[in-house]
């Protein structure tokens, strides 16, 4: 496999204590190559969450190591943590997570905004980007005048407008019925493959892996690759 963006190395993460505890993830290694789609499924419960926030650095692992190219996130400080999920990382919600006062085009540019990109360029780079998810003609709508799928989209377009090296996805498709979910995991895949970006989704429907490159199933915190 070509050398991967991000990594783990024997992951595990425990919440509560004694016989409380929680092992939301055991042992669990992945790597995801650029232009890949690792798709990771398993039930309710069975650690995908987890293992996307401890992938982003919203969360630390118990034990074990995360990489994103030769730099070790769990060694490093939370403002380096932070400048990282801002400038190298897109996510994607399964909620949407949109700012319902915000049109598409405004939605799509928050990224850009915190990066501090130039107003000029900012304006063309969201423009291509709503392009590229089939939505140039609904820049200066609100969310609640869109569809789901629509919605969906511009979270899509949202998290690459910044050209991220890593897109997490968690239950992309999961408030969406059957066919749009299809068609939203088909513009997703094809814009990871064009981009390059080593892209991790979750999910529990067995109709989204046929796009996957790899698949991991999680089961009670443990993974198994199937593919």
């Amino acid at each position: 496999m070509t050398t991967p963006v991000v990594r783990t190395e024997d992951v595990r993460r425990t919440f509560g204590r004694g016989a409380g505890e929680v092992h939301a993830l055991r042992g669990v290694s992945v790597a995801v190559a650029p232009g890949e789609l690792l798709v990771v499924r398993g039930p309710s419960g069975s650690g995908k969450t987890t293992l996307l926030n401890v992938l982003g650095g919203l969360d630390r692992p118990t034990s074990g190591r995360v990489w994103l190219d030769d730099r070790e996130l769990t060694a490093m400080d939370e403002d380096a943590v932070l400048a990282l999920r801002r400038d190298e990382i897109g996510y994607v919600f399964q909620s949407f997570g949109l700012l319902p006062v915000l049109s598409a085009a405004e939605n799509v540019e928050v990224p850009l905004r915190l990066r501090r990109v130039p107003a000029a360029e900012r304006a063309e780079r969201v423009a291509e980007a709503l392009d590229r998810v089939g939505l140039a003609e609904h820049a200066d709508q609100r969310p609640y005048e869109l569809s789901g799928g629509q919605q969906q989209r511009v979270g899509i377009a949202r998290a690459l407008v910044a050209a991220p090296r890593v897109l997490l996805a968690d239950e992309p498709t999961g408030q969406l019925d059957t066919a749009t979910g299809r068609r939203v995991m088909d513009v997703l895949a094809e814009l990871v493959h064009a981009e390059g970006v080593a892209a991790v989704v979750t999910t529990h429907d067995p109709e989204l892996v046929r796009r996957a490159d790899r698949v991991v199933d999680l089961h009670d915190g443990a993974a198994d690759v199937t593919l």
